[in-house]
């Protein structure tokens, strides 16, 4: 959608749009019901943060799935930052095709997500935490092929497995985690994962904007690609990927 907005009527429309979609989202947001609990116990932050960070590194199966999820936003971000000027340079796309080609990240996403539940009942746990990471490896290996083969389709099939391949990770990894939490841990071993992750994402599109600016976006595909097999190695060493079931996970 932002790509046709900018073919057909200019950048300033796509940003308009974008905030007033966010108005409207915080809208809705405000007429959520909040149901009614008893006042939290006083905490200090820098203890809650020890106490999740402690938790996490700790524990076998959560650790290495912090370091996967850093690394792979780290990559993402990487290509992220020069998916748009490699598009346009290298593939030949203009701001259609190029929204075109990143929609296909969004159809990927929503297909993932239909058939993640079916995914993990019929694979071991472990092979479904695996699924993520070892099809970024493949979707990252199509889109460097693109810089010897400039195919849009094959550029718009990477992005779709970048889209169905992680949010199975997102899905059978959040399972994990609050299964193995303690209840009191929860919020703050979650707020580490949410914090974790974003903050690799702006690293990620800074290092992708030095990379891509001092060697061309090409290389910043070459390097996210590496980048996605370094995350997939993580997992595949771990006691995550050989889980055969979320009931025998252990603490």
């Amino acid at each position: 959608v932002a790509g046709a907005l900018v073919a057909w009527t200019g950048a300033s429309s796509a940003f308009v749009i974008a905030a007033i979609l966010s108005v409207g989202a915080v809208a809705l947001l405000r007429g959520v019901p909040e149901p009614p609990r008893a006042a939290p116990a006083p905490h200090r932050l820098r203890r809650d943060l020890q106490d999740g960070a402690g938790f996490v590194w700790r524990h076998p199966l959560l650790r290495p799935i912090l370091w996967t999820a850093v690394v792979w936003n780290l990559s993402w971000f990487v290509l992220q930052a020069a998916y748009v000027p490699y598009a346009a340079q290298v593939l030949g796309l203009d701001a259609l095709g190029i929204g075109a080609t990143l929609a296909s990240y969004g159809l990927g996403l929503v297909a993932g997500a239909v058939i993640a539940g079916r995914l993990i009942r019929h694979l071991s746990f472990g092979t479904a935490i695996a699924l993520g990471p070892v099809v970024s490896v493949a979707a990252g290996a199509a889109m460097t092929a693109t810089i010897a083969v400039p195919a849009p389709l094959l550029a718009a099939l990477s992005l779709f497995g970048f889209g169905a391949g992680p949010i199975v990770w997102v899905i059978s990894t959040t399972s994990l985690r609050q299964t193995v939490t303690p209840e009191g841990l929860i919020g703050r071993v979650s707020a580490l994962f949410m914090t974790a992750n974003a903050g690799a994402r702006p690293i990620g599109a800074a290092i992708g904007g030095l990379v891509g600016a001092s060697s061309g976006p090409a290389s910043c595909i070459v390097l996210a690609a590496i980048g996605f097999v370094l995350q997939a190695a993580i997992i595949l060493a771990s006691r995550a990927a050989r889980l055969e079931s979320l009931d025998k996970t252990a603490s």
